[in-house]
């Protein structure tokens, strides 16, 4: 007897792979940085640091500006899930706050997380939503290099050489140079050793 139902695996698997679609579909590694990087540079100001008998205070006078800064990261993360079309916007504010709280928050969070502030930010920048396929195109369904039995296989034939088209001239090797003015070396990939 199993301790574990199959339904349990059935349901870890489903729900896991809801997340990935979600996970797929919006900013998700910009969110969690930026999120990431907001705590550090709210939490440090205020900490109270004990080495042994040594307590070490990094209270600043800019505390409540620290807080600030961190909060707003929190949120542009959140943003960045939850609302991805504003995803621009939120990457450049977070780089914008998080060059503030160099200045402002024990140079950025002790420039934890100032980098990864800025990394979160650059990301949700440059982050942009994957394009689908139309239905019964085909396309999209398959990772690459895989094939159907329907698809042909004229790609590995190699190239097809039309009727009535000249052929070209032999070299002395006995190989034949390529027609579009390549090297030997560069022939479809193959050097003269293979």
């Amino acid at each position: 007897m199993s301790a574990e139902s199959p339904g349990l695996s059935d349901r870890f698997h489903y729900w896991r792979l809801r997340f990935r679609v979600w996970r797929g579909s919006r900013p998700f590694w910009a969110g969690l940085l930026t999120m990431l990087g907001g705590i550090p540079i709210a939490y440090l100001p205020y900490a109270q640091l004990t080495l042994g008998q040594l307590s070490l205070r990094m209270a600043t006078t800019a505390g409540a500006g620290s807080l600030i800064i961190g909060v707003l990261l929190v949120t542009l993360g959140l943003t960045m899930w939850f609302q991805s079309i504003v995803r621009v916007f939120a990457g450049v504010a977070a780089i914008l706050l998080a060059l503030v709280s160099i200045p402002v928050s024990n140079l950025g969070g002790l420039l934890i997380g100032f980098l990864l502030a800025m990394f979160g930010g650059a990301l949700s920048i440059s982050w942009a939503p994957g394009k689908t396929a139309p239905e019964g195109s085909g396309q999209g369904a398959q990772p690459a290099g895989t094939r159907t039995r329907a698809e042909p296989e004229t790609e590995l034939a190699g190239p097809v050489v039309q009727a009535g088209a000249p052929r070209p001239e032999p070299h002395a090797g006995g190989e034949s140079a390529p027609a579009d003015g390549t090297t030997l070396e560069t022939n479809g990939g193959r050097h003269r050793a293979g």
